[in-house]
């Protein structure tokens, strides 16, 4: 998939841009366990319904509505799928282990995918109906599967940041979740701190 940033906004209001690098990642800004709670958005089904049309799976074929089959129970699986990527994701940025039994859930999550097909009408690609709740996570796992040992696999490098992102710039150095965000408090940091040694 191309690259798809979301407009995020923080507690304190502030709008950014995230580019997480892919589907699997760009799923954790829904919310999660921990820091991730007060982000929460995916309280109901039509709320990941609505949160997939924007979605990079758009980038792909554009997603609508009423051809979106989630149910209660899976929402229940995505948001567990979810919190799940969220501990192994963090593991791995840290160079830690993941827990066995996180990476039997992504493992157990690989199923069906969102079917592309051409559109009769229009001739161009669109996505074969009914797309489910399994169909997305899968689409999810096996894009997990295939960072699960990368080392450009990282955690926003602020101090109250976790967002996890892919880092795909060619030199390989990318630190912050966004320079709107925490790259420009680390820059407004720096140069305080250098005003506060040039005055002393």
């Amino acid at each position: 998939m191309t690259a798809h940033s979301r407009v995020l906004t923080s507690l304190d209001g502030q709008r950014y841009h995230f580019e997480p690098g892919n589907f699997c990642l760009e799923l954790l800004v829904t919310g999660g366990p921990g820091p991730g709670e007060a982000y929460e958005i995916l309280h109901a089904p039509d709320d990941l319904a609505a949160w997939l049309v924007d979605s990079r799976l758009a980038e792909v074929a554009p997603v609508r509505i009423e051809d979106l089959e989630i149910t209660a129970e899976a929402l229940a699986y995505t948001r567990r799928f979810r919190d799940t990527m969220w501990s192994v994701g963090t593991a791995i940025a840290h160079g830690q282990a993941p827990e066995k039994s996180h990476l039997q859930v992504i493992n157990e999550a690989v199923g069906p995918l969102p079917r592309p097909r051409i559109d009769l009408e229009t001739g161009k690609r669109a996505w074969a109906p009914p797309i489910t709740g399994a169909q997305i996570v899968g689409a999810a796992a096996r894009e997990a599967i295939d960072i699960i040992d990368s080392p450009r696999l990282r955690q926003c490098a602020s101090d109250n940041c976790y967002l996890l992102f892919l880092d795909t710039s060619r030199p390989g150095n990318r630190r912050w979740c966004s320079m709107e965000r925490c790259g420009n408090r680390h820059k407004v940091r720096q140069h305080r701190s250098r005003k506060g040694v040039v005055s002393s």
